[in-house]
């Protein structure tokens, strides 16, 4: 489904592109952990790690704009809350420093966290895993007036967009930025303007999102078929699901114009890897490479495409959530052509 004349199109053409990411911004924190220097505790005779770097980056939806930013995107507005805490401290600090990021679109709440993975990676002998992730979130709901505060943005800023990534990475309902107000305000607005593409993405909810693209993955992809018959969604929005299966790829389904009922238009197998990878942030590289392909004026297949390509780069760099550059598509691609994966055209 792919060409390098359309790779290089849609590099060519992403540094005038506008992609919103709505969503929970979290702050992913590594901490670095040398097992030569634990020592025991003194007051609980447990293990004291020590701690000898710890790194913090945008995580969750943030992940989405390192890789929108990573890839060449021109601005990249990222339509969040995060709390007036030192967690939020960092992400506004490392939000202005991302490429093509307009920070302004992202506000801070007081009483609200800012949500953070902390994650222990205990290096033995030279080898790296990591121990049990420490979670900071919101478990009560969002105010009305933190949601008057997005939804403002929201729609200041969608008459400047190409396309919207929509991240609901929170489980607890209405604790995060997508609430079911906001799910409702972006149906309308999918609604309004259907040639606009926007595309979900949701760990609990993503059966009750309408007029917009989802893509869940297999788990989730179950939500919207209860009764475990293909192409029969619990979804109404009469628009593409990109449904990720990690190794086995991208099944594309389209509405078959009666209510509720999918085809399966194509499946879009992964591109092979070879040595150890890392599955974190596959999912939102995928996206990224998705909505980046649908501005540049690929076909939906091609999207999906492209974002396996983007994901078979990113799961290969251990540790950290990956990115893929201009350069490393490239470079991934002449690997591709080399290994006649069957996925080009001309």
């Amino acid at each position: 489904m792919l060409s390098t004349e359309l790779i290089e199109r849609i590099l060519a053409l992403l540094p005038q592109r506008t992609i919103g990411v709505l969503g929970d911004l979290f702050l992913d924190r590594y901490l670095d952990i040398d097992a030569k220097l634990n020592e025991p505790s003194v007051e609980t005779g447990l293990t004291a790690y020590q701690v000898t770097r710890a790194r913090s980056y945008p995580g969750a939806a943030g992940t989405v704009i390192n890789n929108l930013a990573a890839l060449g995107v021109g601005r990249i507005f990222p339509i969040a809350y995060i709390g007036d805490d030192g967690e939020g401290y960092e992400l506004r600090k490392a939000l202005p420093k991302i490429p093509g990021v307009v920070p302004d679109w992202t506000i801070t709440v007081p009483d609200r966290h800012t949500p953070t993975y902390t994650k222990p990676m205990l290096n033995e002998a030279g080898v790296a895993s990591e121990l049990n992730r420490l979670d900071i979130k919101n478990r009560m709901p969002t105010p009305k007036e933190v949601e008057d505060l997005i939804l403002q943005k929201l729609d200041q800023a969608w008459p400047q967009l190409d396309a919207l990534i929509v991240l609901d990475q929170v489980s607890e309902v209405d604790c995060g930025v997508v609430t079911k107000r906001v799910r409702d305000h972006l149906s309308k607005l999918g609604d309004g303007e259907p040639g606009k593409f926007v595309l979900a993405d949701s760990r609990e909810q993503i059966a009750l999102f309408s007029n917009v693209c989802v893509k869940p993955n297999g788990v989730e992809l179950k939500q919207l078929t209860p009764t475990g018959v293909d192409g029969n969604f619990l979804i109404l929005s009469g628009r593409s699901v990109f449904a990720t299966h990690g190794e086995r790829g991208i099944e594309l389904w389209e509405p078959s114009g009666k209510t509720g009922i999918y085809d399966l238009k194509a499946t879009l197998p992964a591109f092979p890897v070879s040595g150890p990878i890392d599955i974190v942030g596959a999912g939102d590289s995928c996206s990224a490479g998705i909505a980046s392909a649908m501005v540049s004026g690929a076909r939906h297949q091609q999207a999906a495409a492209f974002g396996n390509l983007i994901a078979s780069i990113t799961i290969q760099q251990i540790g950290v959530t990956g990115t893929a550059s201009p350069e490393q598509v490239r470079t991934r691609w002449r690997e591709v052509q080399g290994s006649n994966s069957g996925q080009r055209d001309t």
